[in-house]
């Protein structure tokens, strides 16, 4: 009879022992629950935020762990707090805590503030008159969302909008520029979650007076009928102008020849005596140069020739 109440104590000793065992680990007859990697303030974080992280033990009781920390697998010497806190963090890692068993790894992804870029259309430099646009783009990462509130400076000087600037979210536009507009701009933008701020380099925005035009004549006024004339209109820039040439205030006739900034009278005429200016326009900008002086082109008729033959008396 002895026997088989030793038996009947095994076996309730063995069903009481499975049960513990399922779907966690039994050591000593106390339960233990798998840790798991908390991380503050998130897993996506920026370079040189600190961070925080903590391996919780749901269920884990009054017992007094011990705690390890590993780095990439590797475990991290004199760690053995719950609470493990990154100073100034600097590269992608895998981190994982140990407390009689190994938690679940979790990947803390390190990236760049993300970085402000100012463009402005047209290129610098610009010519008084211009419309000039510059724009605010903030690097976005495709799991983040943002959603900026964007700051204006000329050098120190916060812009807000007004009768000189219109300000458009991520678009500032100056209308009509003016050599007071020269300088250097910058933006940045702010918002309320992390990353709360991010600063553009500064971008230089010269303006230069409208150019000058000069128109010349070859040869020399007055000219004869006849003769081949070229007028030539220089403009004291470099950029692509497209010229535009005017006889006593109306568009030039079309049988004259045009080859960008040179217009051919091939056989003059007593009819295009007149008073000439040109002045440059550049495409797809709301720029003209400062129209030429004006100058006088006089044709003259073709000499008679009178031969006076006198008779002897």
């Amino acid at each position: 009879m002895g026997s088989s109440a030793l038996l009947l104590k095994l076996l309730l000793m063995s069903l009481i022992y499975f049960e513990l065992s399922q779907g966690e680990t039994t050591v000593s007859g106390i339960t233990q629950v798998k840790p798991v990697v908390k991380v503050t303030p998130d897993q996506r974080v920026l370079r040189g935020e600190n961070v925080t992280l903590t391996c919780d033990i749901q269920g884990g009781g009054n017992i007094q762990w011990t705690y390890s920390w590993f780095k990439d697998g590797s475990v991290i010497p004199d760690i053995t707090e719950r609470v493990y806190t990154i100073t100034s963090v600097s590269d992608n890692s895998k981190y994982s805590c140990e407390a009689k068993s190994i938690s679940d790894a979790v990947t803390l992804t390190v990236s760049d503030s993300p970085t402000s870029t100012l463009t402005v259309t047209p290129d610098s430099p610009v010519f008084t008159g211009e419309r000039v646009s510059l724009k605010c783009e903030i690097e976005s990462y495709s799991n983040w969302r943002y959603e900026w509130r964007y700051e204006w400076y000329k050098g120190s000087v916060m812009l807000q909008t007004s009768e000189r600037y219109t300000v458009n979210t991520d678009t500032l536009t100056i209308t009509a520029v003016t050599t007071s507009d020269a300088g250097q701009f910058w933006c940045r933008g702010q918002r309320d979650k992390r990353p709360n701020s991010s600063q553009s380099s500064s971008v230089s925005l010269t303006v230069k007076e409208s150019p000058r035009s000069t128109l010349t004549v070859t040869p020399d006024s007055p000219v004869f009928t006849g003769e081949r004339v070229s007028l030539k209109c220089e403009i004291e820039s470099n950029s692509d102008w497209r010229y535009e040439w005017n006889k006593d205030g109306t568009k030039v006739s079309e049988r004259h020849t045009v080859n960008r900034n040179t217009l051919t009278i091939e056989r003059s005429k007593t009819s295009d005596a007149g008073v000439y200016t040109c002045r440059g326009h550049i495409d797809r900008r709301s720029v003209s140069s400062q129209s030429s002086s004006a100058v006088y082109l006089s044709v003259k008729g073709e000499f008679n020739i009178i031969v006076i033959i006198n008779k002897p008396i």
